[in-house]
């Protein structure tokens, strides 16, 4: 087994041998050390001794150890010693698989968006505090300590290593999946930085919302996520130039999209679609295998598109949602009409000076001909945005609607 497969496994069997410790022993954050400590021993035994034959077990087994090592250092548990030590020899990992326990654990209430996003990548994505600071484009030490917030945070609301009861599971499973979405769209268009898309973040996002599905396999929200992920993980490659350039949508080449992820995105599109009621996830997946489906950009069905998204406005009214229903609304009735829509966002304090408000208004200012007010717009949009990749695309389109001055006339 190569060094990439030998990682891949250990992000896989992390988060459930995680699950299956604090299960046992309570105490989130000595448990994810440990683990920690373990899969570190593993990446440097496994490569040179070969992988084990159960390397879940033998993961559960040095982990325990080194929860043993902790406990008997602190004097204060020094009560738990004896019994954590003797369960430890005989370590043994359930065939169940804790790790949507454990999505539930890392996207607490009680938890900001951005903690739950980080003590989600590092306790059930597996990635190090280094990775994801590197990914956030933060200080290691400001992410881990933000990790170490979000740990204490949770001990200190006494949560258990369960499934929330009555009617909660349905909200915190909305939780979960807004934090894998949050996940992906980092992974998708970089928020800062000089790279549109972290194909890292694309891929562990998929890889938790398939983990999700698998335990979660009749639920028409989670199937619609994994679908939407794979529908729009699908253009990755026909969005940018070789040399990092932006490529709207209307101008990819779609003979480079991904067929594996559309079929199998668009046949999960149809289960969710089946289920009893319709939600967010499900309605923004259709509307991307409305595009995939088509062949070129003008042969977008986008009628349909502009219905799905009146729908999605209209059981998760959002701001962004307007804004891309005033693209559709512009593309079946003229520029016009999307102006219009766009207009009523103006007074939306979340979309004061957002780059992509003033973007899409530049993109429909372009279209009625208003060269001037585009580049105002396309000019501000660039200056708003801290995505180097969209930056320099606005300014493209910024200095090709720009009319030359009396001195180059």
């Amino acid at each position: 087994m190569t060094a990439p497969d030998i990682e891949d496994l250990l992000r896989e069997l992390a988060p459930q041998v995680l699950g299956a410790l604090v299960r046992r022993h309570g105490g989130f954050e000595d448990c994810e050390d440990a683990v920690q400590e373990a899969v570190l021993a593993a990446t440097v035994q496994w490569p040179a001794e070969g992988v084990p034959d159960n390397p879940r077990g033998w993961l559960a087994t040095v982990a325990s150890r080194r929860l043993i090592d902790r406990v008997r250092s602190d004097r204060a548990r020094r009560e738990r010693e004896a019994a954590t030590a003797a369960e430890a020899a005989h370590t043994e990992v359930p065939d169940t698989d804790d790790t949507l326990v454990l999505l539930f654990l890392c996207c607490h209430p009680t938890l900001t968006a951005a903690s739950r996003t980080a003590l989600t990548l590092r306790a059930v994505g597996g990635l190090t505090t280094a990775e994801i600071a590197r990914a956030f484009l933060v200080p290691e030490a400001t992410m881990a300590a933000r990790i170490s917030r979000a740990k204490q945070r949770i001990k200190a609301a006494g949560s258990l290593f369960t499934l929330p009861d009555g009617a909660d599971p349905a909200e915190r499973l909305h939780v979960v999946l807004h934090v894998l979405y949050l996940i992906f769209n980092e992974g998708y268009t970089a928020s800062s930085g000089s790279r549109l898309h972290r194909a890292d973040l694309a891929h562990e996002a998929i890889r938790l919302t398939r983990m999700v599905h698998t335990q979660l396999p009749e639920d028409s929200e989670v199937t619609g996520l994994l679908a939407l992920m794979l529908l729009t993980h699908a253009r990755r490659d026909a969005r940018t130039t070789a040399s990092g350039d932006l490529v709207p949508l209307a101008e990819q080449d779609r003979t480079t999209w991904d067929p594996a992820l559309i079929d199998e995105g668009t046949e999960l599109v149809k289960a969710a679609l089946a289920g009893p009621a319709l939600g967010p996830y499900q309605l923004q997946a259709a509307i991307a295998a409305t595009h995939a489906d088509a062949p070129t950009a003008a042969e977008t069905n986008w009628p349909q598109v502009h219905a799905l998204y009146l729908i999605l406005e209209r059981i998760a009214p959002n701001p962004m949602v307007t804004l891309n229903r005033a693209i559709a609304l512009a593309e079946t009735e003229g520029p016009h009409a999307g102006l219009a829509l766009l207009s009523t966002l103006d007074s939306d304090e979340r979309m004061a000076g957002h780059h992509r408000l003033l973007a899409v208004r530049g993109h429909l200012l372009e279209k009625t001909g208003d060269l001037a007010g585009a580049h105002e717009h396309y000019r501000r949009a660039a200056k708003a945005t801290a995505g180097i990749a969209e930056q320099r695309y606005l300014e493209s389109r910024a200095s090709r609607v720009r009319r030359p001055g009396p001195e180059a006339s």
